[in-house]
């Protein structure tokens, strides 16, 4: 009997959900919070839902898990050391569970947090057939540890080691493994590689197999950058036990109630691709096109509390903005707006330009050009001249801009740096958009210093298309 495993990608996170079954009867692991995507692969395939699993209480999105085995009557599988509030099954190390022809052994694999546990697939002739790891092992990488505080970052980066060699020194090199994290999560601790792996291919390219226990610490520990300060919401909710969601339409605003959010305490998201924003948008509203990696920054960003209005010309961005935020606990934005920017009279635009003009702005003094990328971006690469301010640093920091420059802005593919030109205009600053790839930067002369390697393909959600 062969066990198929199919995947459900949630790329704008970097996460991957996992359907394992016989024919007849399915295992999920870890399940996002939107469950109806894992419906319709049940229902395509005519699968009983036996089981849920999950490898630990998620820092980087809210879980679908209670909700779906609640459902469907399915065991709810988590680790008996995690203080959830609610009944399910409590798994301990090497504890086994049947799921129709076949099953899975839990085994205790700690680093990205105390309790994890990654899962091995077990076949109907009891011999293993992947793993199902989690934020443990990754492809060609590891979960990070630091996400419980950097107080135990070293212990969980010790842990880690052991835990991908207790993996490897399980399985037959011809093993898969299944992580959830790796596509882009910050929950990895360094770049991933590739679409797939096995247990051989981690023994050649994986640091925790490659490395003493002492230089995986240290080189782990000084490779990591900030994650999204959303992730403090995410652990305590998944313990908690997460209610279902509601995706039905949001209140609709009109022009004079839209102003009237703007002008008091509300956050009001313009969802309009950056280009389309910036050439005509409303001041005081914040630009996150929802084509891009919407949940991780907005998240990022947010002040959880704070009433969220969206806006857009097009109904379906509200859908597809709607499920990003419930997978991250925002789970009802208070209001939307639906139609055109052109039926309002105060609009503001915002001027684009391009890397091959940078050279001589850097020779104006009133030019100021923005770095908004992540500290380890930087430090990789950068414009010799220009200000380096993260975006997650830049509401906090916005006392060291002067009214009297023009803030030229960039980040790795314009997606951050549309968000932070929103920030920085609605401050009364004067800005400029430069809205194109870093790597149009590293075309012209001289205008870039290369300190270490630059990534292509930094840990970090993206829109697939390019880089933020």
């Amino acid at each position: 009997m062969t066990i198929k495993v199919i995947n459900i990608d949630t790329p704008t996170l970097g996460d991957r959900s996992y359907i394992a079954h016989d024919g007849k009867t399915a295992l999920v692991v870890d399940p996002q919070r939107d469950i109806d995507r894992v419906e319709k692969v049940l229902a395509d395939n005519s699968l009983e839902l036996g089981a849920v699993v999950e490898t630990h209480m998620h820092n980087d999105y809210v879980s679908g898990g209670l909700v779906l085995s609640r459902k469907y009557q399915a065991k709810y599988i988590t680790s008996a050391e995690d203080p959830v509030a609610f009944e399910r099954v409590a798994a301990h190390d090497l504890d086994e569970f049947s799921i129709g022809n076949f099953g899975v052994r839990a085994l205790h694999t700690p680093g990205h947090t105390f309790t994890h546990l990654s899962y091995v697939l077990i076949d109907g002739q009891d011999k293993p057939a992947g793993i199902f790891t989690g934020g443990s092992m990754l492809h060609g990488s590891t979960g990070r540890p630091d996400l419980l505080g950097p107080d135990n970052a070293t212990k969980l980066a010790q842990l880690q080691h052991g835990s991908a060699h207790r993996i490897t020194d399980l399985l037959e090199d011809s093993s898969p493994i299944f992580p959830t994290h790796g596509f882009g999560s910050f929950c990895a601790a360094t770049s991933t590689s590739g679409d797939s792996s096995t247990i051989n291919d981690e023994r050649k390219s994986n640091p925790a197999l490659l490395l003493t226990v002492e230089q995986f610490v240290s080189e782990t520990l000084a490779g990591l950058d900030a994650f999204p300060a959303y992730y403090k919401h995410m652990g305590p909710a998944n313990l908690a036990g997460p209610g279902a969601i509601d995706l039905s339409e949001l209140p609709r605003l009109s022009t004079d109630e839209l102003l009237k959010r703007i002008a008091g305490d509300n956050w009001v998201v313009d969802l309009r691709d950056k280009d389309v924003w910036a050439k005509s948008h409303l001041l005081g509203t914040m630009n996150f096109g929802v084509s891009g990696s919407f949940a991780t920054y907005l998240g990022w960003l947010f002040p959880y509390g704070k009433e969220l209005v969206l806006m857009s010309n097009n109904a379906s961005d509200f859908s597809l903005a709607q499920r990003e935020l419930v997978r991250i606990g925002i789970d009802r934005p208070a209001a939307s707006y639906l139609g055109e920017i052109t039926d309002f009279s105060d609009l503001i635009s915002t001027e684009v330009v391009e890397f091959k003009d940078v050279p001589g702005a850097l020779t104006n003094s009133e030019i100021v050009v923005l770095d908004v990328r992540r500290n380890s971006e930087r430090e990789a690469s950068h414009i010799p001249g220009s200000k380096h301010i993260p975006l997650h640093e830049l509401s906090d920091r916005m006392s060291e801009l002067s009214k009297e420059k023009i803030y030229w802005v960039h980040c790795a593919g314009a997606y951050r740096a549309s968000i932070a030109t929103s920030i920085v205009q609605n401050a009364g600053f004067k800005v400029v958009l430069i809205n194109e790839s870093y790597d149009k930067a590293l075309e012209v002369k001289g205008l870039v210093t290369t300190t270490g390697a630059i990534d292509h393909n930094p840990v970090a959600p993206s829109d697939i298309k390019a880089k933020n």
